[in-house]
């Protein structure tokens, strides 16, 4: 057994994390006086505002929310075919259109460098949908979401790198994910790239660093809601961020995506996913991630 891991109990489940790392010596509720002792975890002052609580979930009582101390990400913003969006997303959501005919697709890469659950990296592939309930104009709604910084979006697949983010994500909140190899970098150029579960390469991702803008702590805050069926029924999980350090490109050139047959090549091709509409880098933010709650919108929908 490899020394730098310990086992620990994760409700019925029985998984390996780094010895001495977050989870082991805090079992998600950390203590923040001592986080902030950390260098890695910078400035931890977002998160003190923000009250854990021992939670009811799926693996037996929880720690909530998750925190994600410092992260980064790099996402490509497609345009899709609403036709195959619509083809692809359970009813009653519905992709949003961005363009006559199309909708967006994001492929983002993360790595998360200090967070509650050991580092680890993460790719999701993700349909931009409508709000819940939402009628009127697609027009004006995604406008208000870019204005917000809220979207909501279906995910498809979320492949991590550890299995402690994988056993949290198929059996806490049902999500797609499995176990992959995945690198990221963001350095004068960003990098990323997966490999598929059998080590065979899935995408290639190669783009010039747009300039990086540093903003003051919370005053660029986000929201990102996750929508997927939980024991049958639809539930939501909200994403809060407070991004420190980004870079956005409309329409980027340079951008050398290399899509090599695996099951994110071809999720993305069978969606039709082609023009890239905005190429978003962070270089640093803080994430809180809140457990799934029902979705009270579609209680008289069919599922």
């Amino acid at each position: 057994m490899d020394t730098r891991f310990t086992q620990v109990e994760f409700g019925p489940h029985k998984v390996e994390v780094l010895r001495g790392g977050y989870y082991d010596r805090y079992r998600m509720n950390p203590n923040l006086d001592e986080v902030a002792l950390d260098p890695a975890a910078g400035n931890i002052d977002f998160f003190r505002r923000i009250p854990k609580r021992l939670a009811a979930s799926r693996v037996g009582p929880t720690w909530a929310p998750n925190f994600y101390y410092r992260s980064s990400s790099i996402q490509l913003l497609f345009l899709a075919p609403l036709a195959r969006l619509r083809a692809t997303v359970p009813e009653p959501l519905e992709p949003l259109r961005a363009f006559p005919g199309h909708g967006l697709v994001a492929l983002t890469f993360f790595s998360y460098a200090v967070c509650d659950n050991d580092p680890y990296d993460e790719v999701s592939v993700a349909v931009v949908i409508r709000r819940p309930g939402a009628r009127g104009s697609h027009a004006l709604e995604l406008l208000d979401s870019m204005r917000r910084r809220s979207f909501v979006a279906h995910v498809l697949a979320l492949p991590v790198t550890t299995e402690i983010a994988r056993v949290r994500g198929v059996h806490g909140y049902q999500l797609p994910k499995w176990r992959a190899d995945i690198d990221m970098h963001i350095e004068t150029a960003v990098s990323a790239s997966i490999a598929t579960p059998g080590g065979k390469p899935d995408l290639t991702l190669h783009a010039p660093l747009p300039a990086l803008r540093n903003v003051v702590p919370q005053s660029r805050m986000g929201t990102t809601t996750m929508i997927n069926k939980v024991d049958g029924a639809w539930h939501q999980s909200t994403v809060q961020s407070n991004t420190l350090s980004f870079a956005q490109r409309l329409f980027p050139r340079d951008i050398k995506l290399v899509r090599n047959g695996g099951p994110l090549s071809q999720l993305l091709d069978g969606l039709g996913a082609s023009t890239v509409l905005r190429l978003d880098v962070v270089k640093d933010a803080q994430l809180v991630l809140n457990l799934p709650t029902p979705l009270k919108a579609f209680e008289h929908a069919l599922i």
